[in-house]
């Protein structure tokens, strides 16, 4: 079995590139902290809310300061590791690609093209494990044919995909 030869190299974003990736992340940590803002009010209510149900069940002491704090507690290290993980996986990569300004540009093949009737969109499927498929124009769709090399540039650590040559 043949075995795929991945041939990258970096290089610096140019201006456009960066203020997307900028424009990424603005966006997404707007949202990020708009959520982790909504998760820490619920970490305080819903140990409330525990109690309501405890009392609405007849129990004759619903609410303890000591039960309520522990449960605080619980919630905040759940929702903070779960914030952390998240916050990893996705924003800390974008951070990094606008802090290094770096680009991978890998060489790849077209591997079977693609044209999409009820939207007009031409594709190439590529041999790349970063990318499986871009959206190109109609003349690149017709001028390359499967086989042909062509490269894509994608942001290093975050793998946003910015075109391809």
């Amino acid at each position: 079995m043949k075995q795929l030869q991945i041939i990258t190299h970096e290089e610096i974003m140019d201006a456009e590139e960066l203020a997307f990736l900028e424009k990424k992340d603005e966006k997404e940590s707007a949202q990020f902290f708009r959520f982790m803002r909504i998760v820490l009010i619920l970490c305080f209510v819903i140990p409330f809310i525990a109690a309501w149900f405890k009392a609405l069940s007849g129990d004759a002491d619903p609410f303890s300061y000591f039960f309520y704090f522990i449960g605080v507690f619980i919630l905040l290290v759940f929702s903070t590791l779960c914030a952390y993980i998240a916050y990893r996986r996705s924003l800390f990569r974008v951070k990094q690609d606008i802090r290094q300004k770096k680009k991978i540009v890998e060489h790849t093949h077209i591997t079977r093209k693609q044209y999409m009737p009820h939207n007009r969109l031409f594709y190439f499927y590529l041999d790349s494990p970063t990318k499986l498929s871009i959206e190109v124009s109609e003349e690149d769709y017709h001028t390359m044919d499967k086989g042909d090399e062509l490269n894509i540039e994608y942001s290093k650590y975050a793998k946003f995909y910015f075109g391809y040559y």
